[in-house]
């Protein structure tokens, strides 16, 4: 498939699913065979958000996951925080030079230590532009175990431009994709109940409009603010449109 042909794939993506399946594949055709991407929209000076708002797409097996995400060594990954102060691709070279130059802590040697058990020790990070700065996406590209990271630099060095050219697109079609995080799925009513309130109507016009008892109407916008994890409905309007749930085609 040709870069062009590529392009033409990825802004004609109907999922998530699609999309991040070729994707994989594509990278891989560069030597790219583990894959992590990540979104927020939460970002603050001190945080990244509640890790269950992320958008997480990764063919790394589950215990990987499971260490470096659900046991938070992501936060103080060298390559992560590189992405947070930077855009644009950086080689794991990085990792290297931080370590020469004694500038790693004790958590970010715990990083590179559980990573190389797993051979995740050659690849680059592609941080994308956001313009809001509680935005940030990124995304892992490792080389398969053993991989030296001077061939990957060399690799790059032929291929980059065209690497970061389509993971740009990529990142930038995720945006427009509904994405729901685990456990926070809304109902068809949970879901029409919070597109009238964002068109304003209150919860006497929404049960004439939908057919339903106020006390009913509240119960969906309830659960609705349960299901997205916020307190009041202004929020579970603005984190179901981030997540692009709000308005959703049925298949």
């Amino acid at each position: 498939m040709s870069i062009l042909d590529y392009l033409h794939f990825v802004s004609g993506a109907k999922s998530l699913e699609e999309l991040w399946h070729t994707h994989v594949q594509r990278m891989a055709d560069y030597g790219f065979d583990r894959l992590m991407y990540g979104y927020t929209r939460f970002k603050t000076e001190t945080s990244l958000g509640d890790p269950d708002d992320f958008v997480i797409l990764t063919n790394h097996n589950q215990e990987y996951v499971d260490g470096f995400l659900n046991r938070g060594l992501y936060f103080h990954a060298p390559m992560l925080r590189w992405a947070l102060e930077h855009e644009g691709a950086g080689s794991w070279q990085k990792i290297q030079e931080m370590s020469a130059g004694g500038s790693l802590t004790p958590e970010a040697r715990q990083v590179i230590a559980f990573n190389q058990e797993i051979g995740m020790t050659a690849g680059y990070t592609v941080s994308f532009f956001s313009a809001s700065k509680r935005y940030k996406g990124a995304i892992s590209l490792g080389a398969p175990s053993g991989r030296d990271q001077k061939d990957v630099d060399a690799l790059w060095l032929e291929h980059g431009e065209d690497i970061i050219l389509m993971n740009n697109v990529v990142h930038l079609k995720i945006l427009t994709l509904p994405y729901t995080p685990p456990n926070r799925s809304l109902t068809n009513r949970q879901r029409e109940a919070l597109q009238w309130v964002g068109d304003g109507k209150t919860t006497q016009d929404i049960a004439l409009l939908m057919g339903l008892t106020a006390a009913t109407v509240e119960k969906h916008l309830r659960l609705a603010r349960d299901s997205l994890s916020v307190e009041t409905t202004a929020q579970a309007v603005l984190k179901a449109a981030l997540q692009n749930q709000m308005y959703v085609v049925e298949s």
